[in-house]
């Protein structure tokens, strides 16, 4: 299970520092490095928020879009069996590929 906060659409990855007793933070699903520390949780998620904030506001003075962690389309590129395979399970289930791939892969990130 992954540790996780999310603010504004970013979500940052948690990590425990045992030797300098402190959470770590990054921004997951962008190109860009935006890290963060705290020693409480609440310190902790005080230094998400800034670090997201400041990473916009920095984006917006340098003139340039902030990354988003997801555009919502995604290109796969599968075997022709597993394509097949993905396309007769949609149907049996009567809904469209999109829509039963986007619901199986959900289900993969929750419990994944």
């Amino acid at each position: 299970m992954m540790n996780a906060m999310t603010y504004k659409g970013y979500t940052a990855r948690i990590e425990y520092d045992d030797a300098d007793h402190i959470f770590i933070g990054r921004l997951a699903g962008i190109r860009d490095i935006v890290g963060f520390y705290g020693i409480t949780v609440d310190a902790l998620q005080d230094a998400f928020h800034e670090s997201v904030d400041d990473y916009v506001k920095a984006c917006e003075k340098l003139g340039q879009t902030p990354q988003k962690p997801a555009s919502g389309k995604l290109m796969l590129r599968v075997t022709p069996e597993v394509h097949r395979a993905a396309l007769i399970a949609a149907q049996a289930s009567g809904v469209s590929l999109n829509q039963w791939v986007s619901k199986v892969l959900q289900q993969a990130a929750v419990h994944g």
